[in-house]
């Protein structure tokens, strides 16, 4: 079956048979330029320029399946469409007039397609592989990848730096307390992350910064606006941090969080909110204006360096209150900090990079995800399967993107890969 986003497709790449081409008149048709494709309401392509006949003719053409979706659209009722040069179709069922009574110069493409990007592109609309081109991907030639993956993660922190910008504006263009937010959410990973971001946007960065200087203080704001000190413990360390926390919040008049919005079930030990929230306490501890740091960090291994935290030590021996364990730093691993990195520094300082016109923290944006490993996860291990293989997280996040944005909802006309599979004798 035609789509008529195939047909696009095919007007905008010429893939069709331009050997004396005419109109349905049979008025010969010469293309100088099929136009700037339009993905927004009007005519799908604008500014074309066409010799039709012995006119040279400059503006707009519309492409349709059939003749008559013309009418089925109501473009003979809208006068946006009264200036088309040229009506492109699939097959021309029916002639289409101007309100002037003028016939518009039409083109028929049924049989003028190339037969293998018919049956290549009908191959990829019916496969229920994993992704429609699962069979050839691994014919793409390397230079081919490389270009999708660069356009590809530049669309991904894209797509990232639209929710920073949103929060920016939310909190009136302070990097500080924004970046401070994403981080808390970050921390939260995927199974806390929600209740991690109210977390932070309960317990703002001026009342913290009151109090860096005491790790034991921090620590107390933080798990007292989680809603973890609203009972009655043993441990000697969790009521001290109880009677510190009763004096803070009456001081700047908090209120906590529901502890109920926390989630335990299912995670390992090491992902329990209590020890991520020490974790990120001692993040805040030991650094001064870490946003500041962060964005004017050049090197990967100082990156890692920054991010190098453990929990205090109550909790070298506890995973949560009340209940000893057995001692274990409590240090942020390795994976944790690539993801921390992937989705929260990277996407930060690219969006500064963008909104501060600094090239060079666009580029260190780009240079971090190529040094930081490659991600494991479910899609990039089928990724692997049928022979696309990431060597770090740039190409992890570009696949990420392949597979969500475009071979899931099977947008392989937009795709470079699709592209060249689809013009593939």
């Amino acid at each position: 079956m035609i789509s008529e986003e195939f047909l696009h497709y095919i007007w905008k790449y010429k893939l069709f048979n331009q050997f004396e081409l005419t109109t349905t008149n049979h008025q010969a048709v010469e293309i100088q330029k099929v136009g700037a494709h339009n993905s927004d309401a009007g005519p799908d392509f604008f500014n074309a320029k066409l010799k039709v006949g012995d006119t040279l003719w400059a503006g707009n053409v519309e492409v349709h399946i059939n003749a008559s979706d013309w009418k089925k659209h109501h473009h003979h009722d809208d006068k946006a469409y009264d200036n088309i040069i040229l009506h492109v179709l699939y097959d021309a069922d029916e002639k289409i007039y101007r309100k002037s009574g003028e016939e518009i110069p039409t083109l028929e493409l049924k049989n003028r397609i190339d037969k293998s990007v018919l049956e290549n592109y009908s191959q990829f609309v019916k496969s229920k592989d994993w992704i429609p081109c699962e069979k050839q991907v691994n014919e793409v030639p390397p230079h081919i990848l490389k270009i999708t993956f660069d356009k590809l993660l530049l669309e991904r922190l894209e797509t990232k730096s639209k929710a920073i910008t949103n929060s920016l504006s939310i909190n009136q263009w302070n990097w500080e307390a924004t970046f401070y937010e994403q981080m808390a959410r970050n921390f939260g990973f995927k199974t806390n992350a929600e209740p991690f971001e109210l977390l932070a946007k309960a317990t703002p960065l001026l009342v913290l910064a009151k109090h860096k200087s005491s790790a034991f203080q921090v620590e107390a704001l933080l798990f007292g606006q989680a809603g973890f000190l609203n009972q009655h413990y043993q441990d000697a360390y969790a009521n001290k941090l109880q009677s510190e926390y009763v004096f803070l919040k009456q001081k700047f008049k908090l209120t906590s969080i529901d502890p109920h919005l926390w989630k335990f079930l299912r995670l390992r030990p090491m992902n329990f909110p209590t020890i991520r929230i020490a974790q990120f306490a001692h993040l805040i501890f030991k650094s001064n204006h870490l946003f500041s740091v962060i964005m004017e960090t050049d090197t990967y291994a100082d990156l890692k360096k920054n991010l190098s935290i453990e929990a205090s030590e109550y909790w070298h021996t506890h995973y949560v209150f009340d209940k000893e364990s057995k001692r274990s730093s409590k240090h942020l691993g390795h994976a944790a900090i690539h993801t921390i990195i992937i989705n929260t520094i990277v996407p930060f300082i690219f969006i500064y990079g963008k909104q501060k016109n600094s090239e060079v923290h666009v580029e260190r944006a780009i240079k971090f995800l190529e040094q930081t490993e490659k991600e494991n996860n479910a899609i990039i291990s089928k990724w692997r399967s049928i022979g696309i293989a990431a060597e770090s997280a740039f190409d992890t996040q570009a696949l990420l993107q392949l597979k969500n944005e475009y071979c899931t909802p099977k947008k392989c006309l937009n795709c470079s890969i699709g592209n060249y599979l689809l013009k593939k004798q």
